[in-house]
């Protein structure tokens, strides 16, 4: 289910309320909401995640993002839930893929290297080439 890009955050597709025990367990800190409420049909609601994260002890943050593209307040929200945890997180969307994108983008804003950062999200199986203009505009490295 879970996707790790580096120690420190890790993509999945949409998790359920039942599932956040296990991710706990298995020592994440902190869920990261990427999807929209009702963009599908029987999507659990964000709420019911976010209820569940706090039972766990796990922080949770919502930023939702659809699929036409990243704002600046996104990647400024993803920056600071980054920052904000205090160990593994778990970011979601549908497939993962928003997920990853944001991480890149508010990690490239926060210092990261383009190539590292597509490096790093091909070897969870996503290629974000597509975003590097954006990754090297937020990280000055062109």
């Amino acid at each position: 289910m879970t996707r790790t890009i580096d120690d420190r955050i890790s993509v999945a597709p949409q998790i359920s309320p039942e599932d956040i025990p296990a991710l706990a367990a298995a020592g994440f800190s902190y869920v990261i909401n990427n999807r929209p409420d009702d963009e599908e049909a029987g999507q659990p609601s964000g709420e019911s995640i976010a209820r569940a994260a706090a039972a766990a002890g796990l922080g949770y943050a919502a930023i939702p993002v659809t699929p036409g593209g990243f704002s600046s307040q996104q990647v400024e929200a993803m920056t600071k839930a980054l920052a904000e945890a205090n160990g593994p997180v778990l970011a979601f969307c549908r497939s993962g893929t928003r997920s990853c994108n944001l991480w890149a983008l508010a990690a490239a804003q926060s210092g990261g290297t383009p190539d590292e950062l597509i490096e790093k999200a091909a070897g969870a199986g996503y290629d974000i080439s597509g975003i590097r203009p954006l990754l090297e505009t937020l990280s000055g490295d062109k």
